[in-house]
This record gives C-alpha cells, structure tokens and sequence, in this order.
C-alpha cells in the first residue's frame, strides 16, 4: 500500500497516511478538526532503473535480450564516425 502525504492548509498540519489506492482521500485534519486536508505531491521513495527487473532477474539457461536482440552497438558515444569533434 501507498503512502500518502498530506498538510492542513488551515493549521499546517503534516501527516503520512498508509492507504489503499482505492480509499477515499482523507479531508479532516487530525490537529484542528477542520476540512482542510490536501495530498501533497512527494516523491516516490525507490526508482527502478535500467533495462528493467524482469531481464535480470528471472533469466533462465541461454536466454539472450529479447529488447537488444536486433539493436547495433555503436563503438562511441557519436556513432563510430571519425568526424566527432571532442
């Protein structure tokens, strides 16, 4: 389950809330009693990276890339052309 953050925008109040996705939105602050409770934009707390999980993790035996299987490596960053400029 998610966890949501939220401030009073009466009182200041700042508070987490370990909710399901789908529960309604907490709107009465704890602190002051008032209706006034936003969920605050934050930043999720882990960030996947990379060519994803399921490559790595759950490969099995010869199994090659399936998402670089038909992909060119290029030999520097400018595509292996003598003409890059440094």
């Amino acid at each position: 389950m998610p966890i949501y953050e939220y401030r009073c925008e009466a009182c200041g109040h700042e508070l987490e809330a370990l909710q399901k996705m789908s529960d309604a939105l907490l709107t009465d602050c704890p602190e002051c009693g008032q209706p006034a409770l936003k969920k605050q934009l934050s930043a999720a707390g882990f960030r996947l990276k990379g060519g994803g999980w399921y490559e790595t993790d759950f490969k099995q035996g010869s199994k090659k890339n399936l998402h670089d299987s038909g992909k060119k490596e290029s030999k520097s960053a400018c595509g292996g052309g003598s003409s890059c400029s440094n």
